[in-house]
């Protein structure tokens, strides 16, 4: 393999890497808000809580050191509870 080519392979290992550290997380997540919907059902609270949401993504927004922008991480965030939801909802 050339230099390039042996360059390009460490690149894709690497993003490879933390592309499976980001789906431990989000499995992690998810196992964790179904504890949580589970509580909140037993408890006769709400699951969705706008207020709650919307505080939490204005909280990444402040912690956010780029390069990814607030606009890309509100869309992150507001994917990534939607995709929540629908995950719970199975």
């Amino acid at each position: 393999m050339s230099n390039a080519g042996d360059e390009l392979a460490r690149f894709r290992e690497r993003i490879t890497e933390l592309d499976r550290v980001i789906l431990d997380a989000v499995n992690r997540r998810l196992e964790l808000v179904a504890e949580l919907k589970r509580y909140k059902d037993a408890n006769g609270i709400a699951f969705v809580d706008p207020e709650r949401e919307r505080s939490m993504i204005e909280t990444r927004v402040e912690e956010n050191g780029g390069p990814l922008s607030d606009d890309g991480l509100r869309a992150f965030y507001v994917e990534l509870l939607a995709l929540t939801k629908r995950e719970l909802d199975r």
